[in-house]
């Protein structure tokens, strides 16, 4: 028997069960109801996060069968050429369906040559025809495609819609996936539906009981240790930059990535604050021992650091060298010590 991936076995396959991006499919449920149908529509956002999903579902929802649904992927198929053969295929009528659907996917992918093509059936569409191009770099897509488009900008995925949809796939798998776990799954999926649960697939097929804990999740994606982000807050609130440059090396030697520690810094340190702050609830996804460490920290934790640490996550992606961002940010913190010490 064959094993389906959990992204395909959980897909929505309706309306209902699209999370976080209720006011795409608000708008689309608006157009149906009122027979507004558009003849192009332009899905963008970043990957995994249900723009083919929805295009299905709408193709399905305007009466459109399996046998007038076309999938192109421009990236496969971005030549003049393709997008010929498209423009003579979208003039036969459906099969059996009021509307023939072209969901084009990457659709930033086509050459200068084929977006001139499409532009052509763009303008003047046959009334049986409804095109959904789908994106990640709608920045990519010359501005004439773009305006004959009804365009809707997808939503990133929060960390915490990404956690409450693998808790209820792990239960639904039989898995009791603590809330500590859950939170660093959906971390690393960094806002994708489809990675998220990828890594959940993963984690499930080492974990050896049927609970879940967080270094299930850090041994099977080699993220950070909890460990090393709260050693590293301890040296950053008591500046001690020694400390503090070990773990970095530490992240170096073991290619963690910067990014991630980054985010998990930051979430240790606001959850300590909202702590600090009593707000119910603050560390209902935290470890015990994040727990323990929170209680402990709360008093020398302050907002000051929590910015200053929002600041050095900004430069991640932008430095050449991976550490430094953390380097800069134990500089900013420790640096008056740093300068005492070594004079």
């Amino acid at each position: 028997m064959s094993h389906e991936v959990l992204y395909r076995k959980y897909r929505p396959q309706n309306f209902r069960e699209i999370i976080g991006q209720e006011s795409v499919v608000k708008t689309l449920q608006g157009a149906i109801k009122n027979s507004a149908i558009a003849h192009a529509y332009l899905f963008a956002g970043s990957r995994g996060i249900g723009k083919t999903s929805i295009a299905r579902i709408f193709a399905r929802e305007i009466g459109t069968s399996a046998n007038d649904i076309y999938e192109i992927d421009a990236a496969s198929n971005r030549g003049i050429d393709d997008v010929r053969a498209l423009r003579d295929a979208v003039a036969v009528l459906p099969f059996e369906s009021k509307f023939k659907v072209y969901i084009i996917d990457e659709v930033h992918m086509l050459t200068k040559e084929a977006f001139n093509a499409l532009l052509k059936t763009l303008e003047e569409p046959p009334k049986h025809v409804v095109f959904i191009l789908a994106t990640t770099e709608v920045h990519k897509l010359p501005e004439t495609i773009v305006s004959r488009c009804q365009v809707f900008e997808f939503k990133r995925p929060t960390v915490e819609i990404l956690k409450d949809a693998i808790v209820n796939i792990a239960k639904k798998e039989g898995f009791v996936l603590e809330p500590a776990a859950g939170e660093l799954i959906a971390l690393v999926g960094d806002g994708s539906f489809r990675d998220t649960h990828g890594i959940l697939e993963r984690v499930i097929a080492g974990v050896k009981g049927k609970k879940i804990i967080r270094e299930d999740v850090e041994e099977a994606t080699g993220s950070p240790k909890s460990e090393m982000v709260r050693d590293f807050v301890g040296a950053l609130v008591k500046k001690d930059a020694s400390k503090a440059f070990k773990v970095i090396e530490e992240i170096r030697k073991k290619n963690f990535d910067p990014k991630l520690f980054l985010e998990l810094l930051l979430s240790l340190v606001r959850l300590t604050l909202l702590e600090k702050m009593s707000v119910s609830s603050a560390t209902a996804i935290a470890s015990d021992e994040d727990k323990k460490f929170i209680s402990d920290k709360k008093a020398v934790v302050d907002s000051k650091l929590l910015r200053t640490i929002l600041g050095a996550h900004e430069y991640v992606g932008v430095s050449h060298i991976r550490e430094l961002p953390l380097e800069l940010l134990v500089l900013d913190v420790c640096g008056d010590c740093v300068e005492k010490k070594s004079s």
